[in-house]
Formats: C-alpha cells, structure tokens, sequence
C-alpha cells in the first residue's frame, strides 16, 4: 500500500483495533471505545477483511491476537501516536464546549480526599467533559502510561517509562489516626504496643513505618491490611487500631465523628506525591489543560521562607 491508498482506509478501524490489542475483549473494548458490542464486532470484521488475517482467536472470555496482529501492532502504535500528537498541534481547546473523555490514573489515597476538591472547580470549566478514573500505584503506574490506559497518572512515581514527563505536587507528610478519646500526643512506646492497619494496594503489612521503627530497633504489629481508605472509619471506630495515613487523607477522614489525629511519634520520610503523563501528549492542548487543573487544585503551595524586617 503507498500514500495514496490510505484515502481508501479507515483510522477509526485502526483505533479499534489498537484497542483491542489492550483490552483482548470485545464489550471492554466497545466500553473503551463508548460503542456497543455489535459495532466493535463489526468493525472487527471489516479490519480481519483489511488485513485478509483473522487477527484474534477467542480463547475462554479473552481474544487472543495472532502473529500477523502482534506485527501490525508493533507498526501501527507509533504511527497512531504521531497522528495524534500532529493533530493536536492544530487544535484550539474551549473546555466549556468540549466533550473530550480523559482516561487518568489516580491513587487510592487521592481518588478518596484528593478528588473532590478537584470535582467541582473541573466540573464548572468544563460541564461536558469525562473523566474516567483507572486505581493506580506506584508500581502500576509506569506500565499503564507506557500501555497508554492512561495519559496522565498522580501517585508516587517510581522507574517512569524513558519518554514521560513529571512535577511534584506535594509532599506526603504522615499522620496517625485512632478512634479512641485518650487525652495528649501519642508515645512511641504505645505508638508500638497498639495493634496498627496498613491501606496498601499489594496486601503488604510492611512499608516506611516498619522500616523507620527498625532504624530504631523498634517494631509494630499490623493485625489488617486493606486496599482503600475508605474503609478506615468503619475499622478504627470502637478499636485501639492505629493507622498511619497521608495528611490530606486524615483531613478528609477527620469529618467522621470520633476519629482523631496525631502527629506520628517519630520521624518518617514524606515522599512526593507526583503527576506524570505521556511525553507524547505533552504539547496536547486537551492534555494541558486538564495538567493545569490538577496542578491548581491539588498541588500544595510551596512554603516560602518568612523574612524579617530589620530595624
């Protein structure tokens, strides 16, 4: 096929088709795509007859993609990425009037406290627009970019793909949350002897707090670890459970009577909670926008040292 034959293709089969290289299934494909199972399979039909292979074999609920599929992907994915990032350049962007759907990582811990504060103001500058929000850690996070399940990302970052980009939002400073009305700060000592719960999306019962306490030759024990937030209110409430939280999460959750936060008894590091996105989409007006959004609102304004007058 030369240059002049592409007048007879159809991206929009292509972007099906990269889609389901992804998703390996029809309905989350169409879901993807906001098409419905009939269409994608139609389209499906009319890509197998483009490229005279089957494509994808079915095998249990997932589509298997043949090698001639593997192949075309390996071709067609920077192709659709320049096309994208060329048509951008020439576009305007009027959030007030667009329709545009992000697909955006979030995780937990700022999909729960982080993302309401974001809602509102996003949601008056841009009434028509979608978000659809993918749970994101700082282990999933460089591989969703890399997919492009998402085009941008906020949580620890950690080994981002060579082309990504990144910014600092805030630190993550630490507070302790518990549910009981004991009177003054929390000891070291009864930090250790109360039985703790660890929020980690991997099912892990250790992480910087055992690490730190081990600095010390101290140690805690974890009696629960739970994958979301949200749960902690539930949890904590009538128990002696300690939970080690970010400060924006132990704001949010403070609105729930009987919760009470302190300062941890000793001292742990505060990683920066980070933005990244897609090199590629760096210069994509729609893509900038919601950036700035997310800086604005969520990004912590950085202390400046006061100065003094002198007399």
């Amino acid at each position: 096929m030369n240059r002049n034959d592409l007048r007879h293709a159809d991206i929009n089969l292509l972007v099906v088709f990269e889609t389901m290289m992804r998703e390996r299934n029809v309905t989350r494909a169409g879901e993807r795509l906001f098409l419905s199972q009939a269409a994608v399979s139609g389209a499906l039909a009319r890509l197998r007859a483009m490229f005279d292979d089957a494509l994808f074999i079915r095998t249990g609920r997932l589509m298997e993609p043949t090698a001639r599929a593997e192949e075309i992907h390996a071709r067609l994915t920077p192709a659709l990425e320049g096309i994208a990032q060329a048509l951008s350049c020439s576009q305007t962007f009027d959030p007030r009037s667009s329709d545009a759907c992000f697909h955006v990582g979030l995780s937990d811990d700022v999909e729960y406290a982080l993302l309401p504060t974001l809602l509102k103001p996003l949601r008056s500058e841009a009434p028509n627009v979608t978000l659809v929000v993918h749970r994101v850690d700082q282990w999933q996070l460089p591989q969703l970019l890399a997919n492009g399940d998402i085009s941008v990302g906020i949580s620890l970052a950690q080994e981002l793909p060579a082309n990504s980009r990144c910014r600092r939002l805030r630190p993550m400073k630490s507070r302790v949350l518990r549910a009981d009305s004991a009177s003054g700060p929390l000891s070291l000592e009864e930090f250790c002897r109360r039985p703790h719960v660890v929020v980690s999306t991997q099912g892990s019962v250790t992480d910087e707090v055992d690490r730190a306490l081990a600095r010390l030759g101290r140690q805690r024990r974890v009696v629960l670890a739970v994958s979301q937030c949200s749960v902690l209110p539930g949890v904590l409430a009538g128990s002696d459970l300690l939970a080690v939280v970010p400060d924006y999460v132990a704001q949010t959750l403070l609105a729930h009577p009987g919760l009470y936060s302190d300062c941890a008894p000793l001292s742990l590091a505060s990683p920066d909670l980070c933005m990244a996105w897609r090199g590629t989409h760096h210069d994509d007006p729609r893509e900038r926008w919601l950036r700035d959004c997310f800086s604005r609102h969520l990004a912590q304004p950085v202390e400046r040292p006061r100065v003094l007058a002198v007399a």
